[in-house]
């Protein structure tokens, strides 16, 4: 039988000019930096931002899941 744990999720939001896939990476780099045990990721929304008739940021609203340390 397999150990047991408990994970966490907690929500980010992330944004990037350049594309959606480069706000998701934002996030996660973000995310890396301050939380260990990282096992996954779900994107819940994705937005962009307009100004002048053009998109000028795009973002992620993110869950991370990570396992929680004994």
């Amino acid at each position: 039988m397999g150990e047991k744990r408990v994970a966490r999720v907690t929500e980010i939001v992330a944004a990037s000019p350049v594309s959606l896939d480069d706000a998701i990476k934002v996030g996660f780099e973000r995310a890396t930096r301050t939380l260990r045990g990282i096992t996954g990721m779900k994107v819940v929304e994705q937005r962009v931002s307009v100004m002048e008739n053009q998109i000028s940021e795009y973002r992620v609203r993110l869950e991370v899941i990570f396992v929680l340390e004994a």
